[in-house]
C-alpha cells in the first residue's frame, strides 16, 4: 500500500481505478521566418481561435457552475485582448523575424516573471493565468485538438495539475475524483471542483508513472489522503464511510415536500441562489421554497452587446413559470468589480470593489436600467416575482430608483403592455445601509443581507486576496451585531429580512440566526435540504 498526503478540496470519499493523465509538453523551438506578415497572421489567427474557444468554455461552464465559477475563462479572454500583450508578441516577431510560437512563449515568460515578482498576492497568481493562455495558443498553432482522452470507465484522475478549462470539461459520469501534484485549495480549479461536487486533493506529492497508474485508489477527503492498493482495513473503513454518506443523502431527500419549521413552530423560508435559468433543475430537485437571488448579470456577461428587453423577458418569464407561485427575487444588474463586460466600457479602477458597480451603474445608465425593469415588470404577470436592488448606501438612491420605476410603469401603461405591481427590496451589503436600515426599511418591502460584501466592507479586507485569509473572519462580532441591527429595524417596520450570502449556509451560525430572528436563508441549491434538516431539529435558544 502507498499513501500520499495532499490538501483536501472537498470532504468526500472515492474508490476506483487511477488514471494518470499526462499532457504532451512540446518544446518551443525558435526559428527564423522570411514572411513576417504571414507569421503575424498565424499569431492573430491562433489568438482569435483561442478567444472563440474561451467564449464557448464560458458559456458551457456557466450552465454547470454558474457565472462566478466560469469567470476565469472571461479573464483569460481579456488577457488575449490586452493591447500590451498583443503588441509585445507582434514586436518580437517583427524585430527578430522569428516564428509565432517562440514569440508567444518569450512574451509569456516575460509576463510570468513580471507577475511572479509582484508583492500583491492576487497579481502573483496571474502568472499561472498567463501560462494557461499561452499554452492554449501554442496548442492551436501545433494543430493539437487538446483535451483529455476519452475515458472507458469511471476513474480517479491523477495529474501534475488541471486547468480550469480541463476541470469544467471533465465528464462527470466518468470522473470519481481527481488528485493533482500542484494546485491550491483556493485555486480556480479547486473552486470548480467544489461547485461540481467532485472529490479532489491538491498539492499531493506523488509519482505520475506505473507505480500508481491503473491501480486501485481510495480518496479520504476528510484527512486529505490518497491510498494506492489500500489494505483491506482501509478499504473497508472508506466503504463504510461512503455508505454513511449515501444514507445521509437519502435522509436529506426524504425531507422533500416538508416545511422548514423549527421545533417551537417558527417557519424559516429556505430559498435558492442561482446564476442562470439552467440552475432550475437543481432548485426543483432540492425542493427550494423559492429563489432568493437570481443573479441577472448572467444575461450580460459573455456577450458582445447589451441583452434586449425581449431576451431578458423570455428568461425571467421562464423562471417565473417554472417556479409557479413560489417567490422569485430578481436582483437587478450587478456588473462591476470582478464581473466585467467589455461593451459597458467601464473605466479602469484602482479599487473596483469600491467603484462603479451595482446600483451605481444602473443609476448612471438609466437606459440600461429601464430596459431591465421593463422586462422584469412584464414577466411579473407570469409568476410571483420581486425585485431587489444591490449596493444601496443612501435614501437618495431609493428615491431615484422609485422615480425610474414610476417612469417605466407609465411607459408600459401608455403602450398598453400588461405588467404587475411587484414587491421591491434592497440588499444590505454596505455598513452605510446597515446603519440607516431603520430609515430604509420604511421605503421598501423587504431586506436581503449580502454577507459576502458586508463582511468585506466592514472588516476592510479584500475577500479575494488569499494573503488576508487569516484576517478574514465572517464570524466577527461586528458582523453578527450588524445583522441583528438590520433584522430588528426591518421587523419594527413590518418587513421581512433574509440572508443571501455564503454565511447563510454556515450551520454553526444557525442558532444565532434563529435567535436574531432572520426570516429567510437563500443558499446554493445543494444546501437546501441539509439546512432544512437542521432547522427542523432546532429551536430558539432562550438563554
Amino acid at each position: 500500500m502507498l499513501t500520499f498526503q495532499g490538501k483536501s478540496v472537498i470532504n468526500k470519499t472515492a474508490i476506483g481505478k487511477i488514471f494518470v493523465y499526462k499532457r504532451e509538453e512540446r518544446q518551443v523551438i525558435q526559428s527564423k521566418v522570411s514572411d513576417i506578415s504571414a507569421e503575424l497572421a498565424r499569431f492573430h489567427s491562433a489568438r482569435e481561435e483561442a478567444i472563440v474557444e474561451l467564449r464557448h468554455l464560458y458559456g458551457e461552464s456557466a450552465k454547470t457552475v454558474g457565472e462566478s465559477g466560469a469567470a476565469i475563462f472571461e479573464m483569460y479572454r481579456i488577457m488575449l485582448e490586452d493591447v500590451s500583450f498583443i503588441e509585445a508578441v507582434e514586436n518580437i516577431i517583427a524585430a527578430e523575424s522569428i516564428n509565432a510560437e517562440y514569440g508567444i512563449a518569450a512574451v509569456s515568460d516575460r509576463f510570468q516573471d513580471m507577475f511572479s515578482g509582484m508583492e500583491d498576492a492576487y497579481m502573483r497568481e496571474r502568472a499561472a493565468d498567463v501560462k494557461a493562455v499561452s499554452k492554449r495558443m501554442l496548442r492551436i498553432l501545433s494543430g493539437d485538438t487538446g483535451g483529455m482522452p476519452e475515458l472507458a470507465e469511471p476513474v480517479i484522475i491523477v495529474a501534475e495539475d488541471l486547468t480550469p478549462g480541463e476541470t469544467v470539461q471533465l465528464p462527470k459520469e466518468k470522473v470519481l475524483a481527481f488528485v493533482t501534484v500542484q494546485g491550491s485549495p483556493n485555486s480556480h480549479t479547486a473552486i470548480l471542483a467544489r461547485t461540481m461536487n467532485i472529490p479532489a486533493l491538491v498539492r499531493t506529492p506523488l509519482p505520475l508513472d506505473d507505480a500508481i497508474d491503473g491501480k486501485l485508489g481510495v480518496i479520504d477527503g476528510e484527512n486529505g489522503l490518497l491510498y494506492v492498493e489500500p489494505e483491506e482495513e482501509i478499504l473497508t473503513a472508506i466503504e463504510a464511510r461512503r455508505e454513511a454518506e449515501e444514507e445521509k443523502r437519502q435522509q436529506f431527500l426524504s425531507l422533500r415536500g416538508r416545511e422548514s419549521v423549527t421545533l417551537d413552530g417558527r417557519k424559516i423560508n429556505l430559498f435558492a441562489n442561482i446564476g442562470n435559468s439552467e440552475d432550475l433543475p437543481m432548485v426543483l430537485e432540492n425542493d427550494a421554497e423559492g429563489i432568493g437571488l437570481l443573479r441577472s448579470e448572467f444575461l450580460y456577461l459573455g456577450k458582445k452587446d447589451y441583452p434586449t428587453e425581449e431576451e431578458q423577458f423570455a428568461v425571467y418569464k421562464t423562471v417565473a413559470e417554472t417556479m409557479v407561485d413560489k417567490p422569485v427575487i430578481i436582483r437587478t444588474l450587478d456588473i462591476g468589480d470582478d464581473k466585467q463586460a467589455d461593451y459597458f466600457k467601464l473605466p479602469k479602477e484602482e479599487n473596483p470593489a469600491m467603484g462603479l458597480r451595482g446600483i451605481r451603474i444602473c443609476l448612471t445608465r438609466p437606459e440600461v436600467f429601464k430596459t431591465q425593469l421593463r422586462a422584469i415588470f412584464r414577466a411579473g404577470t407570469y409568476g410571483n416575482i420581486a425585485i431587489m436592488y444591490p449596493m444601496i448606501t443612501s435614501m437618495e438612491e431609493i428615491r431615484r430608483i422609485k422615480e425610474i420605476v414610476s417612469e417605466v410603469k407609465a411607459e408600459l401603461k401608455g403602450e398598453g403592455i400588461p405588467y404587475k405591481e411587484l414587491k421591491q427590496g434592497i440588499m444590505i451589503e454596505t455598513p452605510a445601509a446597515a446603519i440607516i436600515s431603520n430609515e430604509l426599511a420604511k421605503e421598501v418591502d423587504f431586506f436581503s443581507i449580502g454577507t459576502n460584501d458586508l463582511t468585506q466592507y466592514t472588516l476592510a479586507i479584500d475577500r479575494q486576496n488569499p494573503e488576508l485569509d487569516a484576517f478574514y473572519d465572517a464570524h466577527h462580532p461586528a458582523i453578527l451585531k450588524m445583522i441583528q441591527t438590520v433584522v430588528e429595524n426591518a421587523h419594527k417596520a413590518g418587513i421581512r429580512v433574509g440572508i443571501c450570502g455564503e454565511l447563510g449556509a454556515d450551520t454553526s451560525l444557525m442558532q444565532d440566526f434563529l435567535q436574531i430572528g432572520v426570516d429567510e436563508l437563500s443558499v446554493s441549491p445543494s444546501r437546501i435540504l441539509p439546512l432544512r434538516k437542521m432547522i427542523r431539529e432546532s429551536g430558539v435558544d432562550k438563554r
